[in-house]
């Protein structure tokens, strides 16, 4: 692990020491309604099998714990670069930034990453992801490929944090007994995967939980 990952788990979990109750998560962000989809550029983890049973046996541990969502294997996701609303992106600019990502991303090798240990925050409990760097430079081919279409790429270029949510706060629930639980479960070892491409998904809110139909993917095959 290296001192950036180290530092941010260690503030992270000092700060959940602190916090009495959790933030809900499902409150509408700016521009969000129910049906309304968003495109965004995503690595998502169907086929890794020992990440599910990792993550299974880490949601048994949670779900007697008031105050959460669990995230359903299918809908793991790592959030790495958004583009916008589906009903304000034009299908032309869709297929250049598709055409430009995949262009770029081949020349990246598959991602080699390691999910652990829980890294917790007012809004839910993800997995830290190990190393940093690989997936930075995936997110900024990305925003190369978005910049290659439009003037202005959206989101701040930094702040970046990669994760991997399991379980989102659906109530302010008291976290006492959450951190409880987590004291136990943060010294389980991390779990490997291997991400050979970046979806490009549309992305929609569904049932307390995201769900999304792939639209394309930039293969990671350098």
């Amino acid at each position: 692990m290296s001192s950036r990952e180290l530092t941010s788990l260690r503030q992270r979990w000092t700060a959940y020491q602190n916090l009495p109750t959790l933030t809900e998560h499902w409150y509408w962000r700016p521009g969000w309604h129910a049906g309304r989809h968003f495109y965004t550029w995503h690595l998502t983890f169907q086929q890794q099998p020992a990440l599910h049973h990792h993550v299974t046996n880490l949601q048994q541990q949670l779900a007697p714990l008031p105050g959460l969502d669990l995230v359903p294997l299918d809908g793991l996701h790592l959030t790495t670069q958004g583009i916008g609303f589906t009903d304000e992106v034009p299908d032309n600019d869709i297929h250049a930034i598709v055409a430009e990502a995949r262009q770029r991303c081949a020349t990246l090798p598959p991602l080699e990453l390691s999910l652990g240990p829980v890294d917790p925050d007012a809004e839910g409990i993800g997995l830290l992801v190990q190393p940093w760097n690989p997936v930075e430079r995936v997110r900024t081919t990305i925003r190369a490929a978005i910049a290659a279409v439009w003037p202005v790429v959206p989101e701040p270029a930094d702040e970046f944090r990669p994760h991997v949510t399991i379980a989102y706060s659906g109530a302010p629930a008291p976290t006492a007994p959450i951190r409880a639980r987590l004291t136990e479960l943060r010294h389980l070892p991390p779990v490997p995967a291997t991400i050979d491409e970046v979806s490009l998904i549309a992305l929609r809110r569904e049932d307390r939980t995201y769900r999304w139909s792939t639209v394309a993917t930039a293969p990671l095959n350098g």
